[in-house]
């Protein structure tokens, strides 16, 4: 009978975070192969399986149901899919990798201030160039919606293959969506944060997998995990 597969981050900060949550709540992770190895162990937990990826492989395998449970950024699997609540569930929020996918716009552009306004700079454009108001950005699912939502019709989405925040002083957008944290780059890049503008708060999240090929073992894994989490559901 298969075990019950649990995804972490691979490397950096996020592995480093996530490791340390876990350990507090008396987890430990342990690594195997060497720093360079892709699976682990957690103590007191022998039919489990963990993979070591990176964040956006370990929200396409949630989505896919390839793994049970898995940590990553809301914002990854968000991106990803648009229905994400029909494939997995946000067990729980981590309190670390928080940051903020917004709309930001040149600082220039005083009576910019809203999504309403930003709507209305779309249409005037439309109606005096013939052309599309750009929006660079390397979150294409999110913006879309994002903008459906608020009526902007009249543009069109920049992927944006470098540093987003740079298009509007290089010509390539009018405006951008980009994920930030403390703001600094954005503001370094004279570029605000429209009052309205947040699309999604993001943070690291425990996720489960709807898809998942659950079984009365896995079933149980999991229940032993959460527990050792605090967690009282499933």
């Amino acid at each position: 009978m298969a075990s019950l597969i649990l995804a972490l981050p691979s490397k950096g900060r996020l592995k480093e975070q996530c490791e340390a949550w876990l350990a507090k709540k008396g987890l430990v992770v342990r690594q195997t192969g060497g720093e360079r190895g892709y699976s682990a162990t957690l103590d007191g937990f022998d039919d489990l399986q963990i993979r070591l990826a990176s964040a956006s492989e370990i929200g396409k395998a949630l989505l896919a149901g390839d793994i049970h449970l898995g940590i990553t950024g809301e914002d990854i699997v968000r991106e990803a899919a648009g229905d994400v609540d029909a494939r997995l569930t946000i067990e729980a929020r981590l309190g670390f990798g928080r940051a903020d996918v917004v709309v930001a716009v040149p600082n220039g552009w005083i009576d910019v201030e809203t999504m309403a306004d930003l709507a209305e700079v779309a249409t005037d454009m439309r109606r005096q160039t013939g052309r599309r108001f750009r929006i660079a950005t390397k979150f294409t699912r999110l913006t879309a919606q994002f903008m459906r939502d608020h009526h902007v019709a009249d543009h069109r989405i920049v992927d944006s293959a470098g540093a987003t925040e740079g298009a509007p002083a290089a010509g390539i957008a009018e405006a951008i969506v980009d994920i930030t944290t403390s703001g600094a780059t954005l503001t370094a890049n004279a570029l605000k944060i429209l009052d309205d503008g947040v699309i999604l708060k993001s943070e690291s999240c425990l996720m489960k997998s709807k898809l998942a090929d659950w079984n009365e073992a896995t079933q149980a894994t999991a229940a032993q995990i959460f527990n050792r989490l605090g967690l009282d559901r499933l």
